[in-house]
């Protein structure tokens, strides 16, 4: 029997072999062997300010030893499933999450408690968990994820979906520092506003693949500047819209910057025409005025961001505090464990866990531990839009170069508002803050750069005659190739 004109064919599907991934196992020992070193550095240092006899172990080996079992199982994994993806990712999101536990470890573990099965988990024990279910959700989602079919097909679920969820954090969500940012189930929280950037990205990915050729066609005048039809513009528009008008209402500024910046960025990779982006900052300079006179949150956090020092023990206590620590901080730092002095026995920054983790490492790693943290997350960045050139179709390269968007402005938001370059909002460092949501939907988002970067996935389904890459990837896949 044969196959009739434009039938596609499935692929056979060959057997699974073990594949060495002999890169990511040795940048995974230098992973290993940094982490080992920072955990007996932190524990000399504990050891010594606790008046006890300084030993060289680590401050808690139990706990580095489950991380590490995790992260290399992760990689076992890779190779037994003889996956053909990028071998640098695993590595530089693993050293990011050790130092995540490092830090927690450090911190006092009273700030965060949780009581299950008659034992009380301090805020180290606590991250380790989280830590090792983000590193799962990635193994699973780099392993499973084989066709992206259900990803394009259904991108207005997706989008309702993840409208729905706004929805749901608008009315039964808890308020924490002026805004509405999470949902309580039993004695669990979460940010749907984590998940939902992911949702974003699949929606925008989708939809910008589909029509390309018309957003580009420029037939409608706005004065100086060339427009698409309105009606391909529209859903787009109203799908940011909508999602950044809720979280504007629920005053989760760091949510809205960050879809801001990756819907703007996503359609100049898609188009590469300059008028939507000097549009864009149209709209975000007018929304900025707007929300400054009508919520009083922005009103305070652009306040404290242009003089923290006119109400330094009051509302902008925690950026001056902040400046402290990086000033304390120097070229080299004061050593794992021997910064953050106690203000009135207290932490001199209450949220140093969640919102301001990028001090405390400041503080103890100096500009040389900021500089190599930063370092990390533009390999993330390099190794996404690495991924994104090299990918097969428009909508993979689009929602590969989202996803890395995700990661890479997230950070930057943080870091910038902890400097007081930006005005702070409230999002989490990825794969260094405290929290459950943040590390799961960013595992999520490794986990499909890594399955997106396997060269033995599905291959898409063909493009629309005439149809081409946009330019903006297509030389990078040439320098990528």
């Amino acid at each position: 029997m044969t196959a009739s004109a434009g039938t596609r064919t499935r692929p056979a599907v060959a057997a699974i072999r073990p594949r060495a991934r002999r890169r990511e196992s040795g940048l995974l020992i230098i992973v290993a062997l940094v982490l080992l070193l920072g955990s007996v550095s932190l524990g000399a240092t504990q050891r010594e300010l606790a008046g006890q006899k300084v030993t060289w172990l680590p401050a808690d080996a139990g706990q580095l030893v489950v991380y590490l079992t995790a992260l290399f199982g992760a990689h076992l994994a890779l190779v037994l499933a003889g996956r053909r993806s990028d071998q640098v990712l695993l590595p530089t999101i693993g050293l990011l999450a050790g130092i995540s536990l490092l830090l927690m470890e450090r911190l006092p573990q009273s700030l965060v408690t949780q009581s299950l099965a008659g034992r009380t988990f301090g805020l180290a024990s606590i991250q380790l968990g989280w830590l090792l279910l983000a590193l799962a959700v990635i193994t699973i989602v780099a392993l499973a994820v084989r066709s992206d079919a259900w990803l394009r097909r259904y991108k207005y679920t997706w989008a309702a979906a993840g409208i729905s969820l706004l929805l749901l954090t608008f009315l039964f969500g808890n308020e924490v520092n002026g805004a509405l940012l999470t949902i309580q189930i039993g004695p669990l929280s979460g940010q749907p506003t984590e998940l939902i950037k992911v949702i974003l990205v699949i929606f925008l990915a989708g939809y910008l693949s589909e029509f390309r050729p018309l957003l580009v066609e420029a037939s409608m005048r706005l004065g100086p500047l060339q427009l698409p039809p309105l009606p391909y513009l529209l859903p787009m528009l109203a799908m940011w819209a909508m999602a950044l008008g809720i979280v504007v209402i629920q005053r989760d500024l760091g949510a809205a910057l960050l879809f801001f910046a990756v819907f703007l960025a996503l359609v100049y990779i898609a188009t590469a025409r300059a008028s939507y982006v000097v549009v864009g900052l149209i709209l975000f300079a007018a929304g900025s005025v707007v929300a400054y006179q009508l919520f009083g949150t922005v009103r305070d956090r652009v306040d404290i961001w242009i003089n923290p020092f006119a109400d330094a023990s009051g509302k902008g206590y925690q950026v001056v505090q902040s400046l402290y620590a990086f000033a304390r901080g120097g070229i080299i730092g004061t050593g794992l464990g021997a910064g953050l002095p106690l203000v009135g026995g207290r932490l001199p920054i209450p949220a140093i866990h969640t919102d301001f983790p990028f001090a405390a490492l400041g503080e103890e790693l100096g500009l040389i531990g900021v500089v190599a943290i930063l370092g990390l997350y533009l390999i993330v960045i390099e190794r996404g839009l690495r991924v994104a050139a090299s990918a097969a179709d428009d909508f993979r390269s689009l929602l590969a170069a989202g996803l890395t968007l995700v990661v890479g402005v997230q950070a930057f938001i943080i870091a910038a508002g902890n400097l007081k370059l930006i005005p702070l909002t409230g999002v989490t460092l990825p794969f260094i803050s405290y929290g459950g949501s943040s590390l799961l939907a960013n595992g999520v988002v490794i986990g499909l750069l890594l399955a997106l970067s396997d060269r033995g996935v599905e291959p898409p389904p063909p493009a629309p005659a005439g149809r081409r890459r946009f330019a903006f990837l297509r030389g990078s896949r040439q320098e990528a190739g």
